[in-house]
């Protein structure tokens, strides 16, 4: 077979066969392949598409182009977690070490901030002498020390990725299915993993906009793993407002580090703990749904959960000092408050602008070579569908940097949440807590699940999410 064979077929609409999408893998690390050929096959595959075959055929052969990590040593099963991102997405550091309170061992490779979404190494460099970078052996140390670890990609892991990515981001090609489906699979792969749960996000605030693309991507992704044989399930998952209440990095360690003590924002224990019982069903099955969101729930009462959340942090170097003692931690030099510009509903918070606001603080890259500021960012006071009074406090803006025009992102950010007068109709909040606060589900659909969104929703009703009150709170305070 030759390279101008196998790209003819598959713009025939015809399928290539297992040897020949594993002959263009291994030829474009080798040179076979010329990279000119390779662009040729991307774009064939962007137009004529995949099957669930083919696509499962490519992540095999990407996972197996370089190292595949092997914690068959440590007991317990092995899963882990993949997010399309979106504006705030905390949720690794929360589910994470929930699941190894619960037995589970996860081995994350994760990545940097992409676009307007943040990037959880970004995030956990925040902390001093924490380590993103482990070879096979660090990393089966720290999931020893802490049942879960979570590190950056290695020049020996799936090394095809990095090229296929980056010439699929010149070609014009990034958004081909069965490539963003293999590219996403092969890394878990090569993690392996018993179990892998996808967080699909739609919105503006997500990287896909539309709900039913999303779905596509969601389906294609849980298609093509189960056909490998890997148990994998997806939610899709709204992101049309930031999730939680802080947009950056060293913020979103402590408020992660918050929902782990009982007291996160609601709409970010939802999802973690609808992420944390699809994982608990796939990695047991026959487990009810309900009994293993009360589980979780009683892992993060008891502080099961935050403590392996510490003893992570802990064993890649990190120190748990400013966790226990906050009031230790650096604070930022420079911020403003944005206010209401009037009396409302605030209807929309746009997620992308307070995404790119907070790169412009420095919280993110606006290029490959720029530094993060760690303690820049956004804190919410204010969310979706909540009532406020003219001049009263949106969020908080604040950097490090003296240079930032911090009067032009508050601008950005204030035109970033519509108000109006009296909120629209839609869905009724799923859930009161007993502090008297609602929300509306985030979870849409499911995919590979014995529960639908619907059965989480009237779940999530009966049994609650488990918060507890602030310490910081004004009723407990005076």
């Amino acid at each position: 077979m030759t390279p101008y064979e196998i790209i003819q077929r598959k713009q025939r609409g015809l399928a290539n066969t297992p040897e020949e999408i594993r002959f263009m893998v291994a030829g474009a690390l080798d040179g076979r392949v010329m990279e000119a050929q390779l662009s040729s096959w991307f774009m064939a595959i962007y137009f004529q598409d995949m099957s669930a075959e083919e696509t499962w055929t490519l992540t095999e052969a990407m996972r197996g182009s370089g190292d595949v990590l092997d914690f068959a040593h440590l007991p317990g099963k092995k899963v882990d977690k993949h997010s399309t991102g979106g504006v705030g997405d905390k949720i690794t550091f929360i589910l994470a070490p929930l699941l190894a309170a619960a037995g589970l061992k996860v081995p994350s490779i994760t990545g940097r901030g992409l676009g307007h979404t943040g990037g959880t190494l970004d995030k956990l460099e925040s902390l001093p002498g924490l380590r993103t970078r482990l070879d096979n052996a660090g990393m089966a140390s720290v999931i020893e020390a802490a049942g879960c670890v979570l590190v950056g990609q290695t020049q020996n892991l799936v090394p095809a990725d990095r090229l296929f990515y980056a010439l699929r981001d010149v070609t014009a090609t990034v958004e081909s299915a069965p490539l963003i489906c293999s590219s996403i699979l092969s890394k878990k792969l090569a993690e392996g993993v018993d179990a892998l749960v996808l967080d699909v996000k739609f919105g503006h605030g997500a990287i896909f906009k539309d709900l039913e693309q999303a779905s596509e991507l969601a389906r294609r992704l849980v298609e093509a793993a189960t056909r490998g044989g890997l148990p994998t399930a997806a939610l899709l998952t709204d992101m049309n407002a930031p999730l939680g209440r802080h947009i950056g990095n060293w913020n979103e360690l402590v408020e992660s580090d918050e929902c782990l003590q009982g007291f996160g924002s609601p709409d970010l224990m939802e999802i973690t703990l609808a992420l944390g019982t699809a994982t608990l069903v796939l990695a047991e099955p026959g487990l009810a749904p309900g009994d293993a969101l009360r589980r979780l729930k009683s892992l993060v009462a008891d502080g099961s959960a935050r403590e392996h959340y510490l003893r992570m942090i802990e064993a890649q170097g990190g120190s748990r000092e400013w966790f226990l003692h906050p009031q230790r931690a650096p604070r930022p030099a420079f911020g403003r408050t944005v206010t209401a510009p009037a009396a409302g509903f605030i209807t929309d918070i746009q997620s992308r602008e307070l995404g790119l606001a907070a790169i412009s603080l420095g919280a993110g890259r606006a290029r490959k070579e720029d530094e993060i500021d760690h303690l820049a960012g956004i804190s919410l006071h204010r969310h979706l569908g909540d009532r406020v009074r003219d001049g009263e406090a949106l969020c908080d803006i604040y950097t490090n940097s003296p240079h930032v025009d911090l009067e032009a992102v508050l601008r950005r950010v204030r035109a970033a949440f519509t108000l109006q007068e009296a909120l629209p109709e839609g869905p009724l909040p799923i859930h009161t807590d007993a502090q008297g606060l609602g929300w509306t589900s985030r979870i849409e659909r499911t995919m590979g699940l014995p529960f639908s969104a619907e059965d989480w929703q009237n779940l999530v009703r009966a049994e609650g999410l488990g918060r507890m009150e602030h310490p910081l709170s004004p009723s407990r305070i005076g």
